[in-house]
């Protein structure tokens, strides 16, 4: 029996720590969960002013930004944890966390996700943003995505073709952004268990050495830019910082530490001296301290290179 609470802490569930309150708050297990949690919510919410009703699907929190104000209506935690496997299918609940699902692939010898080792989130949140680490992409390897309507409960099941998946985008972050996603299918191949264990391995430890995790923070605040985005003059500058991701981009940290703000602050936020697009909370920032640094970090590149940066971090009002 699904519990609908209220007033719940968001900082809880986000890795920035940061955050107001839910004024409703719905973890799920079950896809009967689920079902029957929307019909309570749709129950209760009749009456409510439009702006009182909107819903926010969250993962494990790794990639989101929650208003000092919280949020006025339901949060929808995706705790849908089931890992199903018939030959080289794998069928994924989407809250599963993504460290699972590759000790899942470790057991079983299956190969083509060793790119994301050490990637936090879940499973569900990689294919909504379809991210992407290393020249892989969560949509590399997927055959079908599962998702349920949040008005009308809807089943749906799209090909990866009609997920319309792009650059840490997909269509569940634009149209079908009115849907949470549910069971998410792969197609693995059978490798050596040794190997596909040292490259998960090898790419955690990347991460360690390279991102402020001694720190709450939230990944990667910006996108890549595309090479495509700077003249000719600046590519000659940029040119050795190219890096693929998988196609060619210059990375946003660079940028940012060219202009001069690794280590700039707003109240317990601060720019990363160690990963510049990685933006950390000291202790006891605010979203409108991280908001901030976002905004003077966008203003910054785009007076020096002309680029406008987008957000990779959801900021959720």
């Amino acid at each position: 029996m699904p519990n609908l609470q209220t007033n719940i802490p968001l900082k809880d569930h986000s890795n920035f720590k940061i955050g107001g309150n839910a004024k409703f708050f719905l973890n799920v297990k079950l896809i009967d969960d689920l079902t029957l949690g929307l019909r309570q919510w749709h129950e209760i919410s009749k009456d409510f002013p439009k702006e009182e009703k909107k819903i926010f699907v969250l993962g494990s929190g790794t990639n989101v930004l929650f208003s000092d104000e919280g949020f006025n209506g339901l949060v929808i935690k995706n705790s849908i944890d089931k890992i199903d496997k018939k030959d080289n299918i794998v069928t994924v609940g989407a809250g599963t966390l993504i460290s699972t699902l590759l000790d899942f692939c470790v057991d079983s010898s299956l190969s083509g996700l060793e790119w994301a080792g050490g990637l936090p989130g879940t499973v569900g949140g990689a294919v909504k943003g379809n991210a992407g680490a290393y020249g892989g992409e969560t949509k590399d390897k997927i055959v079908e995505v599962e998702s349920i309507n949040l008005e009308t409960l809807e089943i749906k099941k799209r090909s990866k073709s009609k997920c319309e998946f792009g650059y840490r985008m997909s269509i569940f972050k634009a149209e079908a952004i009115d849907e949470i996603i549910t069971f998410i299918k792969f197609e693995l191949t059978t490798g050596k268990k040794e190997e596909i264990s040292e490259f998960i391995e090898d790419k955690k430890s990347k991460r360690q050495l390279r991102h402020p995790l001694e720190y709450p923070n939230v990944g990667s605040i910006h996108k890549n830019v595309p090479i495509e985005k700077f003249s000719p003059e600046q590519m000659e500058n940029l040119r050795q910082y190219i890096k693929d991701d998988p196609f060619a981009v210059i990375p946003t940290a660079k940028l940012i530490f060219l202009v001069g703000l690794s280590g700039k602050r707003v109240g317990d936020a601060i720019v990363s001296t160690k990963h510049t697009n990685f933006i950390v909370n000291l202790g006891s920032a605010k979203a409108k301290d991280v908001k901030e640094l976002i905004k003077i970090i966008q203003e910054a590149v785009k007076q020096k290179f002309g680029v406008d940066l987008e957000t990779e971090v959801m900021l959720v009002d």
